[in-house]
């Protein structure tokens, strides 16, 4: 006879990213038994999908605790805590050997894609019976798990937003899906040709926007006939700038700072006010044809921006279809649980300011289902790893039974001057690939041309030309280091 008892079944876990494979840690360390589903074939598939792109935080804010613990009793060399890694550093050197430890790797199954998960015997309208009830997880192709709580770090990877400026696909849209990439597309790698010598439109004004544009930018240098326009729903980009030298995080000021100079100089075309309206094919053959996408204001004006590519940057949306026969409460603007919601609203809070929290904020009327990491945030963008590894921190402390410890904050985010281990301006000489060496020379030589030329970009250009450093390259650093040279009146600072 099979043994249904909650207690005696697994907490299954959804996803086998950083935040599921950090709650997997957190279980094994309290000895609570777990299985992770993952529907790829191999650990953390999204951030193998943005490999090349260089993270904007540290190691030490980018790894959990009950991880690293796992990982240090298994002999782990752990990566130099002031490194920026790239996505393809945080699978080799963290994630791949967390998920290959043995209190781990037994219990991940791959291939495995959730399709739905509901309680045993008992659909949404039943109340009597159901928190005794198991959690059944189904699997495509029919399987189903049984399980007493369900951890859902299935994350938001696979359901990007759209172009269309109301939340709806633009009007022909859908048939261009052909010449649009959304996310982080890898362009000095398999998506080169996508872009090089060819004009990119990129929609979207977050970090994964500047990433795009930085590195069109550096491909603009190599590549002649490179052109990339900026497509933003506001009037003034100012937002997404940062706080350049004063932000909490230097390697993300440096990002603004250096997408503020790529404008300001015409390397990149703002297009404000943009709100996608429609987008029309320009021919059959993504190869060769373009694209044009339409902007159309209350007032009937339009502008319209005829490209060959178009990078869609904006954002992604959880999908909860597979909970639908669960008992879930969601805040209707960001779809995140509703007492999580007030906490990281993105027109309140950026990700510094989210206030701790953990299996209480988390929890619905559906006892044992949490939804973490980036689909616990719903549509809000405001998201860090150090938030999600603090929620499964929480609820495994809570499904052990140790309610003290679910209830305590140990959490730290990063403020203003936390993250001066590395300083913006040789984050962003990594991020484009200078040595430390060269950023330092450029350093001294720029101060060299400071006194003979007319602002601290111009001295940065001249100081590149005698060092033999792309001019791109060293826009991109001039609005960062004018600060340090005392020029607030150089362009673009």
């Amino acid at each position: 006879m099979v043994d249904h008892t909650p207690d005696q079944l697994p907490v299954a876990v959804i996803g086998a990213g950083p935040i599921g494979l950090a709650a997997a840690a957190h279980l094994a360390e309290r000895n609570v038994p777990f299985i992770v589903v993952e529907a790829g074939d191999a650990p953390a598939a999204a951030v193998r999908a943005w490999s090349h792109v260089q993270l904007f935080s540290p190691w030490e804010y980018n790894t959990d605790p009950a991880a690293r613990r796992l990982l240090a009793a298994a002999g782990w060399q752990e990566p130099e805590a002031s490194q920026l890694p790239s996505g393809g550093d945080m699978v080799k050197q963290y994630l791949q050997p967390l998920a290959e430890l043995p209190a781990l790797a037994p219990h991940i199954r791959y291939g495995a894609t959730v399709t739905a998960i509901s309680r045993l015997g008992i659909d949404r309208l039943r109340t009597a019976g159901r928190e005794a009830a198991p959690f059944v997880v189904r699997l495509e192709g029919g399987e189903e798990l049984l399980a007493r709580a369900v951890i859902d770090a299935s994350g938001t990877w696979r359901q990007p937003n759209y172009v269309g400026a109301n939340g709806l696909p633009a009007h022909g849209e859908p048939e261009a899906a052909a010449w649009t990439t959304h996310g982080l597309p890898d362009v000095f790698g398999e998506d080169r040709t996508q872009h090089a010598g060819r004009h990119t439109v990129v929609v979207g004004a977050g970090h994964s926007a500047a990433n795009t544009l930085l590195a069109l930018a550096e491909l603009a240098s190599a590549e002649e006939g490179t052109t990339i326009t900026w497509a933003i729903r506001a009037a003034d980009p100012a937002a997404s700038f940062g706080g350049g030298s004063d932000d909490e995080l230097p390697a993300r000021g440096a990002l603004g700072a250096g997408l503020k100079m790529l404008v300001d100089t015409g390397r990149v075309t703002l297009a404000p006010n943009f709100r996608t309206h429609s987008v029309r094919r320009l021919g059959d053959d993504p190869a060769r044809d373009q694209v044009e996408l339409i902007s159309r204001a209350a007032d009937g004006s339009e502008q319209r921006v005829t490209a060959d590519r178009i990078v869609a940057a904006t954002g992604f949306r959880p999908d909860f279809d597979i909970t639908s026969e669960l008992r879930l409460e969601l805040d209707p603007i960001l779809s995140a649980p509703r007492a999580l919601a007030p906490l990281i609203d993105p027109n309140q809070h950026s990700c510094g300011t989210v206030t701790p929290h953990g299996y209480r904020e988390l929890a619905h009327p559906e006892p044992g289902y949490y939804a973490v990491g980036m689909k616990s945030y719903g549509r809000a963008p405001t998201f860090l790893m150090l938030t999600g590894y603090e929620q499964v921190r929480s609820i495994a402390a809570a499904l052990a039974g140790d309610l003290e410890a679910a209830q305590s904050v140990e959490l730290q985010l990063p403020e203003t001057g936390v993250c001066s281990v590395t300083a913006g301006g040789e984050a962003l000489a990594l991020r484009l690939g200078l040595r430390p060496e060269q950023h330092e020379q450029l350093l001294h030589a720029t101060a060299k041309h400071l006194g003979t030329s007319p602002s601290a970009a111009e001295a940065v250009l001249a100081a590149a030309t005698e060092l033999g450093i792309d001019h791109t390259t060293a826009l991109q650093l001039a609005a960062y280091a004018a600060e340090q040279f005392d020029a607030p009146g150089a362009p673009g600072c």
